[in-house]
């Protein structure tokens, strides 16, 4: 393990990015450089710029990037354009948010000289793969680093307990097990586990976040416009906007008219089914808006060839091959 003489932490600022930062520091006697990406995940930034410097990581090597414009433009925008959901209802709110996450990691390796990069996604889900597939189509060489893979924290108790012997701040909140994890960006926020975990059970209104209920949505409808050239959003009821200005506006109609909740069962990628609470207020408004535009602007075979190859291209985001030549060609 000798050979990891720097390695780019994708970090959180969070407790099991903390511990992993101080494990790999531990493990592998290197040099660790964090990353922290804005997605629009509506989480202030600047403490966990605080907590790496706590731990000892060096100014030059704390990276904090404003990666909403580049993320709704260059994979939120092409993703719609090719209308994809995943087993037909998920918008992909976080598949489409590692490949971005994961290039930014292995540009920040490059400029650093890290001959590593390391994540914090677990063993049982599908952004180990995501992370990593991202990495390798990147940069084969590099060397990645999967802690959860690794080490015997094999649970919050213990990780809770590896915090305080390296006397790493654990906020009450987090000492204990939460009800259920979350991810959030400027697309949608998703929940899973605990709670969640039985089927048969409803969504309890506290997990909601990002959507008003829909019974206590306005009895007035509101109409709206959204101008669209060469299959991308431009504008919302004429006004130009930039993409995660744009989107950021239908988040707001989105929320206050209860749109975009979605409860679902879906097959993971590393062979499990999951159940998954997603909210996507503007990116449903986006979704259907766009196909309105095709259904006037497309012919028939091409709009049916399109639905017939929709599936697939969610299924290689879903997976992980954003960066694959199969997507690139689709």
């Amino acid at each position: 393990m000798s050979d990891v003489k720097r390695v780019v932490l994708a970090y959180s600022g969070g407790l099991d990015t903390s511990v992993i930062l101080k494990w790999l520091k531990e493990t592998y006697n290197c040099e660790v450089v964090t990353f922290t990406a804005d997605l629009g995940q509506g989480e202030e930034l600047e403490p966990a710029r605080a907590k790496a410097k706590l731990m000892g990581v060096k100014d030059e090597h704390i990276f904090i990037d404003d990666l909403r414009e580049e993320f709704v433009k260059d994979y939120v925008m092409p993703m719609m354009r090719s209308n994809a959901l995943y087993e037909g209802l998920y918008l992909l709110g976080t598949s489409i948010a590692r490949p971005l996450i994961a290039k930014r990691q292995i540009e920040i390796a490059r400029a650093v000289g890290a001959d590593a990069v390391s994540h914090g996604a677990t063993g049982k889900g599908n952004d180990q793969v995501r992370f990593e597939l991202g990495y390798y189509a990147l940069a084969p060489d590099i060397r990645v680093i999967a802690p959860w893979r690794e080490w015997d924290l094999t649970s919050r108790t213990r990780l809770i307990e590896y915090a305080e012997k390296h006397q790493i701040q654990v906020s009450k909140d987090k000492r204990g097990e939460s009800p259920f994890s979350t991810d959030a960006n400027l697309l949608h926020t998703s929940s899973e586990g605990k709670v969640l975990e039985d089927p048969w059970e409803e969504v309890p209104d506290y997990v909601y976040s990002r959507t008003d209920n829909p019974e206590d949505a306005p009895n007035t409808p509101e109409v709206i416009t959204i101008d669209f050239e060469r299959g991308d959003a431009v504008a919302v009821n004429g006004e130009g906007l930039s993409p995660a200005a744009l989107l950021t506006k239908l988040n707001e109609l989105g929320k206050r008219h209860g749109i975009g909740r979605l409860d679902l069962v879906e097959n993971r990628f590393v062979g499990m089914k999951s159940r998954g609470m997603y909210e996507t207020p503007g990116g449903t408004i986006y979704h259907l808006a766009h196909r309105g535009i095709e259904q006037i602007t497309l012919d028939r075979g091409a709009a049916h060839l399109k639905d017939e190859l929709a599936p697939r291209y969610a299924e290689l985001i879903y997976n992980g091959f954003w960066f694959s030549p199969e997507r690139e060609m689709l």
